[in-house]
């Protein structure tokens, strides 16, 4: 979709563009502009603005949950090709309203205070200085395989209390999974998703089995174990949850370091000054995800019909909130919009981690993990530099890089 499209010309959101994945915030820009409140020919409703993303996110009237939307042809292949899909997920609180996701939240949430993220910031600082260490010895990295996947990969199967080994298993299983937040799957994909789904669901049950026989001071034990106000998970819940957390754990992180790490290459004065500058790793992270957000969109479902600035969008809709765009509208930051400025002052206002009470459980952790291996990355090696194209993995929702080679000077 170019810039100088006209007036008269229709617009619509189209990942399939060429230079889309690139670059996706170009067209934003024009939704932005011309069809902020834009019915997708995907059958979903997406905002583009900050101000509306906002709000919906806020809105405690609208939901989650699949069973309140309205069949679409995607709902449909899923139905389709596996009946039970519904189920799937379904007790994660990504995917349940209040009251039983305030409850799950609150039971989950223990092991994410700001307090226990801080007491795992001498872990992270090891596991970085070892995988700097592994990089500095080959003179080459891929900064995805090397660090980006390791590190929070790592830090969450030792929250979680999961066993070492068939880590390339579980990495291939996870991002299978993750492509089903697309709006756009091929029946193989779904195939594809299915299996990964149960080869999940069979390795945690069997981690679970083991853990009960095996408390120990982890996660797993302490959900296995939870008491609030006499309430506990039940089997499902507890499948569902610690699925969630083993998956978005790292994936969200790895594409964080990753596009964050990509962005600072491409921008060598930025680089320089985070380098000689640690008191600016906090606010550089906050930049950086604003900047290139791991996470594209995020999904709300109407209950009843919702006015958005003049236009109708009716219940049973699903809403994808654009976090990008909303991280680049010229109303609310400026015409810098477009801009790394990582001395930005209110880049923490970013949208990146959603907003409402979906907030990402994870975002403290997340913070911390990219805060130490992004700054420990580029003061290790300030020759750090691009060794070839990186590649971009093709994913609407979570936006990120299957390889990122580096040479370290």
């Amino acid at each position: 979709m170019s810039e100088a499209a006209t007036e008269s010309e229709p617009v619509a959101f189209n990942p399939f563009e060429p230079g889309y994945f690139d670059d996706p915030y170009r067209q934003y820009a024009v939704l932005r502009d011309r069809d902020p409140v834009h019915h997708s020919p995907l059958e979903v409703w997406i905002l583009f603005r900050y101000d509306d993303v906002v709000r919906v996110l806020r809105d405690p009237s609208l939901s989650v949950e699949i069973d309140n939307a309205a069949p679409t042809a995607r709902t449909q292949m899923f139905m389709e090709q596996a009946p039970d899909a519904r189920e799937r997920g379904a007790h994660s609180i990504l995917n349940i309203d209040p009251p039983d996701h305030t409850r799950l939240r609150r039971l989950v949430s223990k092991a994410f205070t700001p307090k226990m993220v801080q007491s795992l910031r001498p872990r992270i600082e090891a596991l970085v200085t070892e995988a700097l260490d592994v990089m500095a010895a080959r003179g080459r990295a891929d900064v995805i395989g090397d660090l980006a996947f390791p590190l929070p990969f790592t830090v969450i199967s030792e929250m979680l209390g999961m066993p070492e080994g068939n880590r390339d298993e579980v990495r291939g299983w996870s991002h299978t999974l993750t492509k089903t937040l697309d709006p756009i799957l091929t029946p193989d994909e779904v195939q594809a998703a299915l299996a990964a789904a149960d080869n999940m669901l069979t390795h945690v049950q069997d981690v679970l089995a083991w853990k009960r026989e095996h408390p120990a001071d982890d996660l797993l034990s302490g959900l296995l174990a939870a008491e609030d106000e006499g309430d506990r998970l039940t089997e499902e819940e507890l499948l569902d949850q610690v699925i969630l957390l083993y998956i978005a754990g790292h994936e969200t992180t790895v594409n964080l370091i990753a596009n964050a790490t990509l962005a600072l290459l491409g921008h060598p004065g930025d680089l320089a000054k985070l380098r000689s500058d640690p008191d600016l790793d906090g606010n550089a992270v906050e930049e950086l995800l604003r900047y290139d957000s791991p996470v594209q969109f995020s999904r709300r479902i109407t209950l009843d019909d919702l006015d958005i600035d003049g236009t109708t969008i009716p219940a049973g809709s699903f809403v994808l909130t654009c976090l990008g765009s909303a991280n680049h509208d010229r109303d609310r930051w400026g015409p810098s919009a477009d801009e790394l400025d990582l001395t930005r002052p209110d880049a923490g206002q970013h949208m990146s981690f959603g907003n409402g009470i979906h907030h990402c459980l994870g975002s403290s952790l997340a913070r911390v993990e990219a805060q130490v291996a992004i700054g420990a990355l580029v003061r290790r090696f300030p020759g750090l530099e691009l060794a070839g194209t990186p590649e971009r993995n093709g994913r609407v929702v979570l936006r990120g890089l299957e390889a990122l080679p580096v040479t370290l000077g």
